[in-house]
């Protein structure tokens, strides 16, 4: 990155860098650029494109209703039931 483009960036994004700041930026922007460069260099051309790395499955079970628990078993933990309800203490007065 040049530093004109810097200062566009800098004037859009209403920022105010110091030139410290700005040193740094630059210096990462460059570090950037060249592993960018070692990157490109690499052979790609007998790499299949792939959006991701791993495969990705979708498992998916089939949608069957059932009932694990029976009522009965549910409200044997309660402390207390009322024709299958549980009665709990009134909280609001």
């Amino acid at each position: 990155m040049e530093r004109d483009t810097l200062r566009i960036l800098e004037m859009l994004n209403q920022l105010s860098l110091t030139d410290t700041q700005k040193e740094d930026f630059l210096a990462f922007c460059a570090s950037r650029e060249q592993e960018l460069e070692v990157l490109n260099a690499v052979d790609t051309s007998d790499v299949e494109r792939m959006v991701h790395v791993m495969p990705i499955l979708t498992v998916v079970r089939e949608d069957v209703a059932s009932q694990p628990f029976s009522r009965e078993d549910l409200q044997r933990g309660a402390p207390e039931t009322d024709e299958g309800y549980w009665c709990v203490p009134r909280v609001v007065e």
